[in-house]
């Protein structure tokens, strides 16, 4: 039985299944296993890890593992150049698209109310999810930190919190969203693309109020839901005015 000692840093540390206060793991294996193993071993999925040092040289998930390696595990860097460093992913993190679980369909109204093209169902399976993601190159939103240790998801996140309000605030946070935000652009019920829509071509669908109070219109390209700004629309700008707020 061969050790490795593993260190965790920042944010990593909340997922450790032990020593999540200093982030020091000491890791028992057998043979050469790959550092993406031993590093899933400890609780934290390889979506969450931008980069990896063994004994000081820059590696890939695939590098071996060996009798006294010290480990080094470092989340996604937002502000640090380590593009002289090998990567643990091929592609970029900024492909701005999601794919989430079946918890988290409150976050994914929020989400597309923002802008963001996010797939959301709630009888969506985890294979299905990891299928969509590795198809569609989506970043994976979860609750489950299993989903993420599939080998298909390259791209995704675990939410830490469970408050619905702080879950779409930590996830601008997260991939530095705030400039990228373009409300009123997807629909929220499918995920659609909005548009324009003259007021004669949906009349019949409208009630008498909405009707006799509002001209301007639009409609959901995929699924035909219309919307106006009333009284929901104002209610929404205020959601967003406190999100953009606390991002």
């Amino acid at each position: 039985m061969s050790t490795a000692t593993l260190r965790f840093y920042q944010e990593l540390k909340q997922l450790l299944s032990s020593a999540p206060d200093t982030g020091m793991v000491v890791h028992h294996f057998i043979g050469h296993p790959a550092v993406k193993d031993a590093i899933e071993a400890c609780g934290v999925p390889h979506t969450e890890v931008d980069l990896i040092l063994v004994n000081g040289a820059s590696v890939d998930f695939e590098h071996p593992l060996s009798e006294g390696d010290r480990v080094s595990v470092y989340p996604v860097f937002e502000a640090l150049d380590v593009r002289s460093v090998t990567r643990v992913r091929e592609e970029p993190l900024r492909v701005v698209k999601f794919v989430l679980d079946v918890h988290l369909g409150t976050l994914a109204r929020r989400l597309r109310m923002l802008g963001f093209d996010t797939t959301y169902e709630s009888y969506y399976t985890d294979p299905e999810i990891a299928e969509i993601a590795r198809k569609e190159h989506r970043i994976v939103l979860t609750r489950d930190q299993g989903l993420l240790k599939r080998k298909v998801v390259t791209h995704g996140y675990w939410v830490r919190s469970q408050d619905p309000e702080a879950q779409v605030i930590e996830v601008l946070r997260r991939f530095d969203l705030a400039l990228r935000v373009r409300p009123f652009r997807r629909c929220i019920a499918c995920n659609g693309k909005i548009v324009p829509v003259e007021k004669g071509v949906i009349e019949a669908q409208l009630k008498p109020g909405t009707r006799r109070e509002f001209d301007e219109f639009y409609q959901c390209r995929r699924c035909g839901r219309i919307y106006w700004k009333g009284s929901h629309y104002e209610k929404m700008l205020r959601s967003i005015r406190e999100i953009m707020r606390a991002v």
